[in-house]
């Protein structure tokens, strides 16, 4: 009898456990196995000898497998070659024009198809000589290959393919990949074809023997969306339809059922909004900040009745969410977590400054005194933009609010409303004392010296033309701070006209910093109320034909080179409130791909009042684009550039508009991410 050498078996243990792994280094490119297949050819080659020491034990391993295939026969091969990522598992292919293969490759190993192709197909390097050449197959023109994604989308349950977003694949390249999909993939499978672009959506209309559906379709058809993940423990609470939103008031330790997205809660432990809102309406923005679970689910109230008024254990995923009854050890471990203080320290305030300074004196470092939002405006308009505009405007520093509190002795009525124990026990008496102090303060005539200071500023601004409206904007020393955004907690007054209205409307704004869903924010992370104080940016109003807020990082996946823009007709007030859904692009800064998610569903769009403010008019746009590929594009580009503008470690939440195709910057502040 003849024996291996040890050393060679276990080699060759080694090599064949490697086989486990997914992922492949060295492949043998004539078949396509993993390196450390071959290793078994080895064992026959090894010289015979009598061993003096013991056979280590051989461990059985799977078969090499292969990192591409030419069909996938089952749904457990389709789990072998595809990944799930953000709700939806997926795969990639190629279809060879010339040959008419088909290849479905492991896309744990090649993340796009063109690193595929170069290494199983071309078999040669990547050289950007090689790349241009290869480029031609994105386009309507394309001479060699067709790339496509197939998807399956857990929560509603569906099966798409698509091209790339910025792919150009005509009516007859989608003909040709779905015939080719549907012949070697397992059967059962009801696939449609899914444009993700305005071009591919043009072209989808011209298909007649394909099943097709749109992004916005899945999303409004889904009964469920994941705005932000998360576990939470508290009572659960239903509220129901009709309820008057100033008459509402939360806990910290609640999970509420929302009839709609509800843009002035204040913290509670988890949310279920039973119409879908947007990962980027301030309430979804606050929840991420809180770290709370975060969700659309349709028909809620109705499936959780038997639950309201008991404690729960809420736990959301991309694909899916849990809500139990919770057990004791459950609820114990949540409170021991939640003991845990919360604080935001605010920088030192400056009250020394007095000048209403405009937009291109002011720096970022002048937000002690003038708040975030103008500050960060100011550094913007140094940057010298190119590409777009900022409006003129001035700050109003935190100093006028002092004086104007201090003159009506309202600093006084802080004080002893912080310091009494039935306000800061009870949620009613509280509500009722905040709102007696805002009315207060908008009450209250501004110091003379000032008022004649803010009327020359405003003129300054507007030309002297009172009919010139204006935005007169929060801009406080308590938001947009490291852990504390505060979107949404101030007030904003649109399309002000004249000085007596600027000044009633400054006023108001002043007002907002004690707002409830102000106060409970800054509760919730013990924020020291008496250093808060109201700054003001004044800016000229621009009547928008779309706006909407961009966030530089992908919903997802942070690691992704993508932008989340959320657009609507008119002007962008209604976006962040996220009361109905918008239009929903991503944009990847890298290849300019843009795929759209979803369409703004709105019939009515606010536009400017001739008289001030604004009003409700129908939406000429409703069923077309909010945002041209042209428009998109150039949003993303200047995002790109303003990414640099700002520390490089932090996304940015940015607030734009267009008047048709010229485009305006009106905020920038960091996206908070807890």
């Amino acid at each position: 009898m003849t024996l291996r050498p040890w050393f060679a078996a276990v080699s060759v243990v080694v090599a064949l456990s490697a086989c486990k792994k997914k992922r492949a280094a060295d492949t043998d490119v004539a078949t396509g196995f993993d390196a450390a297949g071959l290793a078994v050819a080895a064992l026959d080659a090894a010289p015979p000898i009598e061993p003096d020491l013991p056979l280590p034990e051989v461990i059985p391993v799977d078969p090499p497998r292969r990192l591409w295939t030419n069909a996938l026969e089952t749904e457990a091969a389709f789990l072998d070659f595809s990944k799930e990522q953000g709700g939806e598992r997926f795969t990639k292919f190629v279809v060879d024009l010339k040959s008419d293969a088909i290849y479905y490759f492991d896309v744990d190993v090649y993340r796009v198809h063109k690193d595929f192709i170069f290494a199983e197909l071309y078999k040669k390097p990547k050289t950007k000589e090689a790349v241009r050449a290869f480029d031609v197959n994105y386009t309507s023109k394309k001479t060699e290959f067709l790339m496509c994604y197939l998807v399956h989308h857990l929560g509603p349950d569906k099966w798409t393919f698509a091209f790339w977003e910025g792919d150009t694949a005509t009516a007859a390249h989608v003909e040709l990949a779905y015939r080719r999909m549907k012949a070697t993939f397992f059967k059962g499978a009801e696939i449609a074809y899914r444009p993700d672009s305005n071009f591919q959506e043009h072209v989808a209309k011209q298909l007649t023997s394909i099943p097709v559906i749109t992004n916005d379709k899945l999303y409004k058809d889904s009964v469920y969306q994941a705005f932000n993940k998360g576990t939470a423990i508290g009572v659960l609470r239903v509220v129901p339809v009709g309820a008057k939103e100033e008459d509402l008031s939360f806990d910290s330790k609640e999970i509420v059922i929302l009839p709609e997205s509800l843009p002035d809660i204040t913290p509670v432990a988890g949310i279920l909004s039973e119409t879908f809102s947007t990962p980027l309406a301030h309430v979804s923005l606050r929840a991420r900040a809180w770290g709370i679970p975060n969700v659309g689910l349709k028909g809620a109230s109705t499936t959780y009745a038997a639950l309201v008024g008991k404690t729960v254990f809420f736990e959301a995923t991309d694909i899916g969410h849990t809500l139990r009854e919770a057990t004791a050890a459950e609820i114990a471990a949540w409170q021991a977590r939640t003991a845990q203080a919360k604080e935001v320290i605010l920088p030192p305030a400056n009250l020394d400054a007095v000048a209403l300074s405009t937009l291109d004196v002011l720096r970022a470092k002048d937000v002690t005194a003038y708040g975030a939002k103008a500050a960060n405006l100011g550094e913007i308009v140094w940057s010298k933009p190119v590409g777009f505009a900022v409006p003129p405007g001035f700050g109003v520093p935190i100093h006028w609010y002092d004086v104007h509190m201090k003159a009506a002795g309202l600093d006084q009525e802080v004080e002893t409303m912080l310091a009494d124990a039935t306000f800061r026990t009870d949620a009613a008496a509280r509500k009722k004392r905040l709102d007696a102090l805002r009315a207060a303060i908008a009450a209250a005539p501004l110091e003379p010296g000032f008022e004649d200071q803010l009327g020359a500023a405003l003129a300054s601004l507007t030309g002297g033309d009172e009919a010139v409206g204006v935005f007169v904007r929060s801009s406080t020393n308590a938001e947009d701070l490291p852990g504390f955004s505060g979107a949404g907690l101030y007030d904003t007054i649109p399309n002000a006209k004249g000085k007596a209205a600027v000044a009633v409307a400054l006023k108001k704004v002043w007002a907002s910093v004690w707002n409830l869903r102000a106060y409970e924010e800054r509760q919730h992370y013990n924020v020291d109320h008496t250093r808060v104080y109201g700054a003001v940016l004044i800016q000229i109003g621009v009547n928008a034909t779309a706006a909407g807020v961009l966030v530089t990082v992908h919903p997802t996946d942070p690691a992704e080179t993508v932008y989340t823009i959320n657009a609507k007709s008119g002007l962008g007030l209604r976006v962040v409130e996220g009361k109905k859904v918008p239009e929903s692009l991503l944009y990847d800064y890298k290849n300019h791909g843009l795929r759209v998610l979803s369409r703004s569903d709105e019939d009515t769009m606010l536009v400017f009042d001739g008289k001030g403010g604004v009003h409700e008019v129908p939406n000429p746009h409703k069923g077309k684009p909010v945002l041209t590929n042209k428009r998109a594009l150039h949003l993303g580009s200047v995002a790109r550039k303003l990414s640099h503008v700002f520390p490089p470690d932090r996304p940015l939440d940015i607030e734009w508009l267009f008047v048709d195709d010229d485009l305006y910057i009106v905020q920038a502040r960091p996206y908070v991410v807890r």
